[in-house]
């Protein structure tokens, strides 16, 4: 529920929303309700596999798990989740911003795709893929905060226990601590590239007016000024960060048990 209302405050339709809704209280009309669109899930699966190939490949061109290794891996590992699952992405927009009146029949992932093909062919299915692509940063300051911090939770970790003989042992206070630098970082990260979201959104509204990137920026910026630009940020941490979190804390106990 949290992404969907994230996606309706970033979207052009809360400004047109607002507007109706002054209107029809004005004639004593009343304001049909939005009905919520049906779960659309994608796998992230593609975004770590990514990322640890191009760690462990780069680790033998630059100095192990160094800053431009992070930094290399998460951008490479962004670009590659974005162009594989993009259109998923477009679908669930679409889906997220359908506003039906009540009794009318949703539209379903399957009508939404061939409704995008008939208006834009293959092409409408990428489009917002170059505000994702902008969005990469978001991923790269995210990545390099996390190694950073997770780096000095190991470092402090290993001077507190230099009498133990097998540092590499992790309990429960190991993954706490990964938990709160994933929470950390993400939140850094996504309040300095948040924009991106906001016009990947615009781009992926049915019939917009908006064509590019920057047009799309300086548009929103022109007409509805910079703080539109943020529009739907609270929400969006109160989701992600929470999920990040876990997100990130899962994939370290994996990594760890496998390599156990």
């Amino acid at each position: 529920p949290l992404e969907v209302v994230k996606t309706r405050l970033q979207s052009s339709s809360v400004t047109l929303y607002i507007s109706e809704v002054q209107l029809s209280t004005v004639n004593g009309a009343s304001v049909a309700r939005m009905s919520p669109p049906g779960p659309l899930h994608c796998l992230k699966a593609i975004y770590f596999a990514a990322y640890s190939t191009a760690k462990e490949k780069l680790n033998n061109v630059f100095d192990p798990d160094s800053t431009q290794v992070h930094m290399l891996s998460a951008g490479l590992a962004g670009f590659t989740a974005i162009t594989a699952t993009n259109p998923i992405w477009l679908i669930k927009t679409r889906l997220q911003l359908d506003a039906r009146n009540r009794g009318e029949r949703r539209m379903s992932a399957f009508e939404c795709v061939r409704r995008v093909y008939q208006s834009d062919g293959l092409r409408g299915f990428y489009r917002g893929m170059s505000a994702s692509y902008a969005g990469i940063s978001e991923t790269v300051i995210h990545f390099v905060i996390y190694e950073s911090i997770k780096r000095k939770l190991i470092e402090s970790k290993a001077n507190a226990n230099m009498d133990d003989e097998d540092e590499s042992v992790k309990d429960a206070s190991d993954f706490v601590g990964m938990m709160l630098a994933a929470a950390t970082s993400k939140t850094c990260a996504t309040s300095i590239a948040y924009p991106h979201e906001v016009i990947r959104t615009r781009l992926r509204e049915e019939g917009s007016k908006y064509r590019s990137f920057f047009q799309t920026l300086n548009m929103v910026v022109r007409e509805e000024g910079y703080r539109a630009l943020y529009r739907g940020l609270t929400t969006h941490l109160v989701r992600q960060i929470p999920n990040t979190a876990i997100m990130m804390c899962t994939y370290e106990l994996v990594v760890y048990l496998l390599n156990g």
